[in-house]
């Protein structure tokens, strides 16, 4: 349920909940005490009463995923289902580049000749930040000729996109059949090249956000024919995370990266202060990324200068507090996790996969076959979204679908016919890092992979493919999940397995020792409780070996902490809804701005 106050014109406050009293919008206007809110609301249920006029009613609303108007059955597939976006507005109050402007864009060294080829505009736009109408420069984003989003930005550098229009590269049209291209941090940076010459230039559309779903549409059509990329970010730490996902995405192959020099963070500065000639030099100088071999400290200074300002970072954690002080993680490592059969091993993988994906939006591939097949895989993880049992009596048909479009973006399974070779694996594996961005590669488990050791030393051999595995991390940035069996366990007094070690996986010790990360999922049926040990925690700022304790949810197959023996609060919630809810909740309050705080003068406004 959601509550739409707009569409009653109530202006309720966010981030409150219980009772509240606001001005009613329907008599305040004609009321002579201009401060009686006279409008009673109740934030939790929507229901409003007006205690001057009687206006009254209920703003709750279902969200689409309720409304049952369709019958359960899946009516029609999801597969590739692309999102209905909004197309901009045609716009009454936007001209041609003024004569303010055209003096503003000119001290940056761009001319009306690029602005016009660029198709920017000018004109008034109504501003959330300013809460009001204001005039604005237009970056107009076009595919095949056709508009399809706009930027606005404001002299004081206030920005804004179409809401509910596509996001791609701003440009994209510029690189269509190009062997070459130049993808840029920002618009000003892609006219500054555009100025030089290289018309064959995009700009990521909001900054550096290294979240790049946006160019799963165009990789095929526009960058797969790319010779050479060159990277031009900025040299802020940002700028460097934006430069390592790119570089992630297109292949280290073929990516160039270009350098400013001295005093230049990003392409306008260098244009403004050296000029066409030097920022072309800029591109012919741009060094190949070294994949491999030798390196000097200035290869990663960048890296290495980020770190000395902020320091070692805890990496990402999946929200369990008890686990989240023995382990947090981070890409380019391999993760090894064992246990007795039947102890909840490729359920917890499944655990770390839904709340990676969910706090961070990390993408997934799986191959397991310990899963098969795929489509029971599927509906485990649709219960870990969505709290509900995988059927009808607890799934709506909208919630099914719509989990059902969240997997189809996020999740993707490795299910080859006959070639079971790691390296075929990771070939896949690789295509989905380019194609869809995935971060963590989940092999579930290890004996399912075809055993290539043909008679050979079996230790070499393991270490020979851990060494891949690892390899595989690093060049890709990605988080590698492997699942190993233990050899058979002794039993203990209780008739019940002894808890495995890294070192009890069956074939080397080189599991242990070639792990990042060594996780040990053991189930103890007497205690009805599932007891993850971490056994290996290769950084110590990434974490420490302990036991965390959980409680397994029948219901929906997450885990509960189970601390000093207080029967767990059981979570049923729907995380995907709540997640999108709370996107939703983050993007309104990013919106508001205090414009009082800020007030430049006429002579400091460019335009």
């Amino acid at each position: 349920m959601s509550i739409n106050w707009e569409k009653y014109g109530i202006k309720a406050p966010y981030g409150r909940s219980g009772n509240r009293k606001v001005f009613c919008p329907q008599c305040h206007d004609q009321r002579h005490d201009k401060r009686d809110k006279s409008l009673s609301i109740n934030l939790e249920t929507g229901e409003f009463n007006c205690h001057y006029c009687g206006f009254s009613g209920c703003a709750a609303e279902k969200e689409p995923w309720e409304k049952e108007d369709r019958p359960w059955r899946n009516a029609a597939p999801i597969r590739r289902e692309k999102p209905v976006y909004k197309k901009p507005a045609p716009r009454q109050d936007c001209s041609s580049i003024s004569g303010k402007a055209l003096e503003w864009f000119k001290g940056r060294g761009i001319s009306e000749k690029t602005l016009t080829a660029m198709k920017v505009t000018e004109g008034l736009e109504w501003m959330p930040q300013k809460k009001g109408k204001a005039n604005t420069v237009q970056f107009n984003y076009y595919h095949n000729g056709e508009l399809v989003n706009t930027k606005f930005r404001t002299g004081d550098k206030c920005f804004k996109l179409c809401s509910g229009a596509e996001l791609l590269p701003y440009g994209i049209d510029n690189i269509k059949g190009t062997k070459e291209c130049i993808i840029t941090e920002g618009e000003m940076d892609a006219l500054s090249f555009f100025e030089c010459g290289r018309t064959d230039v995009v700009s990521v559309p909001n900054g550096a956000n290294s979240n790049l779903d946006y160019l799963d549409d165009y990789l095929e059509e526009y960058f797969d024919d790319k010779e050479t990329i060159y990277i031009a970010s900025d040299t802020d730490t940002k700028g460097v995370v934006l430069k390592e996902e790119l570089i992630r995405r297109f292949g280290a192959e073929r990516c160039r990266i270009i350098e400013y020099g001295d005093g230049c963070k990003d392409a306008n500065e260098h244009l403004q202060k050296y000029g066409r000639e030097s920022l072309l030099k800029c591109i012919a100088d741009a060094p190949e990324i070294k994949i491999e071999g030798v390196f000097t400290l200035s290869d990663f200074e960048q890296s290495l200068d980020a770190l000395f300002e902020h320091g070692l970072q805890k990496g990402v954690t999946i929200g369990h507090d008890n686990f989240d002080r023995l382990c947090s993680f981070e890409t380019k490592r391999l993760c090894i996790i064992t246990g007795v059969p039947s102890s909840g091993k490729s359920e917890f993988i499944d655990e770390i996969a839904e709340r990676l994906n969910i706090r961070y939006g990390w993408r997934f591939a799986y191959f397991s076959p310990e899963n098969a097949p795929l489509e029971y895989h599927a509906s485990k993880l649709i219960e870990k979204f969505t709290g509900k049992q995988f059927d009808k009596e607890h799934l709506t048909y909208g919630e099914y679908k719509q989990v059902k479009q969240h997997l189809e973006t996020n999740f993707f399974f490795i299910s080859p016919k006959s070639d079971f070779r790691v390296d075929a694996i990771l070939e896949r594996a690789k295509f989905l890092v380019r194609r869809k961005g995935i971060k963590v590669l989940v092999i579930d488990p290890y004996n399912r992979l075809e055993d290539e050791s043909e008679g050979k030393n079996e230790t070499k051999y393991i270490s020979r493919l851990l060494d891949k595995l690892t390899n595989f991390a690093q060049q890709h940035d990605v988080l590698v999940i492997l699942m190993a069996h233990p050899t058979k366990m002794q039993k203990n007094k209780d008739g019940e397995p002894e808890i495995p070690t890294l070192y009890d996986i069956s074939g080397s010790a080189n599991f242990y020792n070639k792990a990042d990360f060594g996780i040990v999922v053991h189930r103890n049926r007497l205690e009805n409780t599932v007891e993850i040990y971490v056994k290996k925690v290769k950084f110590r700022h990434l974490g420490e070996c302990g036991m965390a304790l959980f409680k397994y949810n029948l219901n929906n197959g997450r885990y509960s902490p189970f601390v000093n023996g207080t029967e767990p609060v059981w979570d049923n919630s729907n995380h995907l809804q709540e997640e999108i809810k709370r996107r939703e909740q983050e993007a309104f309050e990013a919106s508001q701005f205090n414009w009082d705080d800020f007030q430049p003068s006429d002579e400091e406004c460019p335009f």
